[in-house]
């Protein structure tokens, strides 16, 4: 795998989790929104990645390691943005202006504990990507200073 290569994967890798990490904390700041533009309560939102350039990438990665093909794979990239449907908590409160005629305001989605708990796991993942970066340009460094 070339340097380039490797840099790009890390790089996409650090684009996509940067990506997660904006979404997370969307949900987090709009976690008591009752009124949106659309209407109604917030909805969370959540990414879905895919192997870059890639559909159906696993299937496709077992062929390519079976003929040895596997040269410039490699990478992630954002395969869509989606909105969670699943209706937030009711909770009476006839005295909010969002209430319904029952006296009724439905709340976004979100539940602040799988947030944190999707933020840290995403932080972890730009970590990593940012050591993979880190290691490339270290060996690219070793490979110059080798050749001088």
């Amino acid at each position: 795998m070339s340097f380039w290569n490797s840099l790009r994967i890390g790089l996409s890798g650090l684009t996509a989790q940067r990506l997660r990490l904006d979404l997370i904390s969307n949900n987090i700041a709009n976690a008591q929104t009752t009124r949106t533009e659309q209407g109604g309560a917030y909805q969370r939102q959540d990414v879905i990645f895919t192997a870059e350039g890639q559909n159906g990438f696993l299937p496709k990665l077992v062929a390519a390691r079976r003929s040895q093909e596997i040269t410039t794979q490699g990478g992630v990239q954002v395969a869509q943005i989606t909105t969670d449907t699943e209706t937030g908590a009711r909770v009476y409160d006839p005295t909010h202006p969002d209430a319904d005629a029952d006296g009724y305001v439905t709340y976004p989605n979100v539940d602040i504990v799988v947030e944190m708990t999707n933020m840290l796991s995403a932080t972890r993942s730009y970590e990593a990507n940012l050591a993979s970066v880190e290691a490339s340009k270290r060996m690219a460094l070793k490979a110059l200073e080798i050749g001088r």
